[in-house]
């Protein structure tokens, strides 16, 4: 188990009095060929960093979402009935996934967990990406969902061009979805 799997398990236990049901992570990125081309129909080679965004969690019995971010030291709270955008920050990705989700049919099921990441922000390694996909997966795994990295990573482009407002391609999202550690993932974005 890598360091930081073990950091946010012991935080999520410090946090919450118990151990978390499930740890995920997403990386970040960098793309070797093809910068700006995913979004204009093109070919893109990006491969799946070391560095990533991390949620340890549990399934709630209720309809709330409640992450603690350690890098933020800040506390998002959320009702699942009725996502309320209110200011732009690292919670609006996770209530633009909410929203998806709710229309593309999944029922929610409310999760508490413990979230830290180590990409630089702001640095072209797709931390937006990998916050989306961490957060996507989250609730796969409190709501009983498989796992479906193509989908999944539709969705989390949807979010964030719709909710959070940031027109982006879909190679992001793909290599945080489907990455394997090593290898480049060549996608036609066409």
């Amino acid at each position: 188990m890598s360091k930081m799997a073990i950091q946010v398990q012991l935080a999520f236990e410090e946090r919450f009095g118990s151990a978390p049901e499930h740890v995920i992570r997403a990386p970040g990125r960098v793309n070797l060929i093809g910068e700006h081309t995913d979004y204009s129909g093109g070919f893109v080679l990006p491969v799946a960093l070391e560095h990533a965004v991390w949620i340890a969690l549990r399934p709630r019995p209720d309809q709330r979402v409640v992450l603690h971010s350690l890098d933020f030291a800040e506390t998002a709270e959320l009702d699942l009935s009725e996502p309320q955008k209110q200011e732009k920050g690292w919670q609006e990705y996770l209530k633009g996934i909410t929203k998806v989700l709710q229309e593309a049919g999944w029922k929610l099921t409310g999760w508490e967990g413990v979230m830290m990441g180590d990409i630089p922000q702001g640095a072209g390694l797709s931390s937006s990406a990998a916050l989306e996909m961490a957060c996507l997966r989250a609730f796969a795994e409190a709501s009983g969902k498989s796992w479906q990295p193509q989908i999944a990573a539709k969705m989390a482009q949807q979010a964030e061009t719709e909710w959070v407002g940031i027109s982006c391609g879909i190679m992001d999202q793909l290599i945080s979805a489907c990455g394997v550690a090593g290898h480049a993932l060549f996608i036609d974005c066409r």
